[in-house]
């Protein structure tokens, strides 16, 4: 009669010989059967945000980051990192370790304008960063104070010429669309009205809206509300059609000037070296964010128009447009520091 240590030590036997049979089994198993990794994203993503809050880049991140959360299931934080036009935000984007967990919001301002008016900025924005997708574009306006007595864009240009000097004009700051869209303002019609340059759209349309300068150049959204409350007069909007808030209101392309036609443009973008499969990821992602029905009704009430287009198409967008403000910045000697 079998002993009790004997009994043992025959299990123990049977369970060796079971194991020895089944290695080579589990090393036959291919790496991702036996060693399974979550694909991106696993943890909250940062979104930064090369501006302020409350400005029209900041409006839009925040639309799409919410819109993001819903598609990747996680967390899209919004990071402000406002100053120098948006050059310490951009430079940050391009800095980020480039696994996916740091974004960045590109406009027309950091991704076209900085890279033609500064004369050095410390990264390349067409080998620094990966586009991803242009998410929308927005018209911008120019608009005079409602006590300017002209009724229009050829009586307000016959006006500035007969107090050539006199009038001025406010803009975000150096360097920002505001500014260069008044520099081709008086380039295209020979009118010369002076640059006051703001710390911020805000306080530019305040001074607008007060009478301190008769003449602002913006982004439409923020200067919208003022127009509709008849505190500011628009004498144009840029993009190919009227806008439908202001339908009375002609496009520069109608009134003859063309260089001032161009619309704002906000999309995302990525460090370089991001892997292949995080940017499709991310851009599969953001096209299904925007075809969300309240992220759509959202960036339409910002006057925005929605465009989600693929990654190579958004970078011949950046060149195109890099290449149109070098030669407005040339033209109109703009150099910054």
């Amino acid at each position: 009669m079998p002993t009790r240590s004997s009994t043992r030590r025959r299990l123990l036997v049977r369970a060796l010989l079971s194991l020895a049979a089944a290695l080579p089994l589990v090393a036959a198993l291919p790496v991702s059967a036996t060693r399974a990794e979550d694909p991106w994203p696993t943890r909250p993503v940062t979104m930064i945000v090369p501006f302020a809050a409350g400005g029209s880049t900041d409006v839009i991140g925040r639309i799409v980051a919410e819109g993001l959360r819903v598609e990747l299931g996680q967390p899209v934080l919004v990071d402000n990192r406002g100053g120098a036009g948006g050059t310490i935000g951009t430079a940050a984007i391009v800095k980020a370790v480039p696994d996916g967990y740091t974004i960045g919001m590109g406009t027309a301002s950091t991704l076209a304008i900085n890279p033609a008016a500064y004369k050095s900025l410390g990264y390349d924005v067409l080998t620094g960063l990966v586009p991803v997708t242009n998410i929308a574009a927005v018209p911008n306006i120019m608009s005079i104070n409602a006590d300017v007595p002209a009724a229009d864009m050829a009586a307000f240009i016959r006006l500035a010429k007969a107090q050539a000097g006199k009038m001025s004009y406010a803009s975000a700051g150096i360097g920002s669309v505001s500014h260069l869209m008044g520099e081709q303002f008086k380039l295209a019609t020979g009118v010369d009205i002076v640059h006051v340059p703001y710390r911020g759209i805000g306080p530019a349309l305040n001074d607008a809206v007060a009478g301190q300068v008769q003449v602002l150049f913006d982004n439409l959204p923020s200067t919208l509300p003022m127009v509709q409350a008849g505190k500011l007069k628009a004498l144009a909007v840029s993009g190919p059609n009227r806008v439908p808030a202001l339908p009375d209101v002609p496009t520069f392309t109608e009134l003859g000037l063309d260089d001032l036609g161009w619309m704002a443009f906000f999309g995302l973008v990525v460090p370089e070296k991001t892997p292949p499969a995080v940017v499709a990821r991310l851009h599969a992602a953001a096209v299904k964010a925007l075809a969300q029905d309240d992220v759509k009704t959202r960036l339409v009430a910002q006057q925005a128009v929605v465009i989600g287009n693929r990654p190579e198409e958004f970078a011949a967008e950046i060149r195109r447009d890099l290449e149109r403000m070098r030669r407005a910045v040339a033209a109109a000697k703009i150099e910054l520091n």
